[in-house]
């Protein structure tokens, strides 16, 4: 079953990223799709979002996580550098 996590995180306002839409099967699919109107990068890590995807809604990531969830934000950094 397809799964999609997506994070929010804004330094200066979040002690951690957030998590700001999840969905598992034909939500997952609705949130890719949006991500790619967007032109959102999409990071795949099957093991992650599944660690990510029973949150809550505006739930802040926990501490254990954020490791992983900090090299995908270093991913995304580095993706854009290269725009």
């Amino acid at each position: 079953m397809k799964k999609a996590v997506s994070l929010k995180y804004n330094q200066n306002n979040d002690q951690s990223p957030k998590v700001v839409a999840l969905g598992k099967g034909d939500i997952a699919l609705k949130i890719i799709q949006k991500a790619q109107e967007f032109n959102v990068p999409l990071f795949y890590n099957d093991e992650l979002v599944s660690s990510l995807v029973d949150l809550k809604l505006d739930e802040e990531i926990p501490q254990q996580l954020y490791g992983a969830v900090a090299d995908v934000f270093i991913w995304l950094l580095k993706n854009e550098a290269k725009l």
